[in-house]
């Protein structure tokens, strides 16, 4: 993430996924930013011709329900593991966005923190 925009969107995801137990934050051999627990992915962050992306792990289901709601789209290469991204001509509702990527989170997160996670709400 280069651009102003990018950049600001990166640090509103690392808000949201920092407090969540043990999250590791690196750069992939592609240039993504990556947030990962125990080593499985999350999140995805990425830009392309100056335009940040967003993406993230969600159930099948929640993920027909996003593609239907509109605002978002399926995730080139990975789509079919369920994973979503933000539309780029979306305006981001970051508090939807916040409750997306903390269950994206509890996907990936073994069972250990997940009850750690919700037994903190």
């Amino acid at each position: 993430m280069k651009t102003k925009l990018g950049l600001d969107m990166l640090e509103r995801v690392r808000v949201i996924c920092d407090p969540l137990p043990e999250v590791v934050e690196s750069v992939d051999g592609f240039g993504h930013n990556v947030f990962k627990v125990r080593g499985k992915t999350f999140v995805l962050m990425g830009e392309n011709d100056g335009t940040p992306g967003l993406s993230f792990k969600s159930s099948k289901e929640e993920q027909f329900l996003l593609l239907q709601k509109g605002g978002y789209v399926k995730t080139p290469y990975i789509g079919q593991h369920g994973w979503v991204s933000l539309d780029k001509a979306a305006v981001p509702d970051w508090d939807e966005l916040a409750s997306l990527l903390k269950a994206a989170y509890l996907l990936a997160a073994p069972k250990k923190l997940v009850k750690q996670v919700l037994e903190s709400e």
